[in-house]
């Protein structure tokens, strides 16, 4: 069975292919893409494929844009972290998915749906051919974020930074900083509360001062007063805590990571 992975996420899209290759040792990973564009140009080649396991939301786009713009008939399993609500939107229409994180029986599930519908699948009758509805769907029912970069203001240069690049944003003596992922601290002209707004659900607010994107987080570790401290993947010299009001929010915006 030939099978291509979009993922962005490099940990991920490496965990998945060594699950899917212990779930089916006949499964050949003929690539692994990390980008709604790149995967266009990939699939516009007509490449020989079973099946497509793709995230939902990629760094450039919704992975539904890739499928509407190359007419795909090629089967596809989502990997996602959202909600079952939002997933009812494109669950009618014949597409199945896996939570993340998924598990080895998960992954062994959706292989086992796709070979039951292996023989009623055709070029001509694929079952999720309606991306712009899902799109729209999921947009009004699961949040996901509008915004794709911040705007930053220096002088009379105004320069847009993709909200992938940042780990997270913080408040320090009144103005607002994007801290990136290559460790530079960068003022920006949105207070938090409207930062969050834009970048929800992929950043989360975990107190007052600090709003931190979840590809940041390394893990969280409990302290002996019941707080909640955030580890992060990037060196920063001060320790983010949880809110307690927003303990339970953080577990349940952690779990579907």
């Amino acid at each position: 069975m030939k099978i291509l992975i979009i993922e962005d996420e490099y940990h991920t899209a490496k965990d998945l292919a060594k699950t899917l290759k212990v779930v089916s040792p006949d499964v050949e990973i003929v690539a692994t893409i990390d980008s709604v564009e790149d995967a266009i140009d990939f699939l516009k080649e007509e490449p020989e494929l079973d099946l497509i396991f793709a995230d939902i939301q990629l760094g450039d786009g919704l992975s539904f844009e890739i499928f509407r713009k190359t007419k795909n008939t090629i089967p596809v399993i989502f990997c996602t972290a959202y909600n079952e609500y939002a997933l009812e939107a494109f669950k009618n229409l014949g597409i199945d998915y896996i939570l993340k994180p998924f598990t080895k029986n998960s992954v062994l599930k959706s292989l086992e749906k796709f070979e039951n519908l292996r023989s009623r699948l055709s070029s001509n009758a694929h079952p999720s051919n309606n991306y712009e509805a899902i799109i729209e769907a999921l947009t009004k029912t699961s949040g996901i974020s509008k915004a794709k970069s911040v705007v930053v203001q220096t002088g009379d240069k105004i320069t847009p930074i993709d909200a992938n690049l940042i780990a997270f944003f913080f408040t320090e003596n009144g103005i607002t900083y994007a801290y990136t992922f290559e460790q530079k601290k960068i003022p920006v002209n949105q207070n938090l509360e409207t930062l969050e707004n834009s970048f929800k659900p992929t950043f989360f607010r975990a107190n007052r001062q600090f709003l931190v994107n979840k590809k940041a987080v390394k893990d969280a570790t409990h302290s002996f007063n019941r707080k909640i401290f955030i580890n992060l993947t990037v060196p920063f010299n001060e320790q983010i805590s949880v809110g307690k009001l927003k303990i339970t929010a953080f577990m349940d915006w952690l779990s579907q990571a």
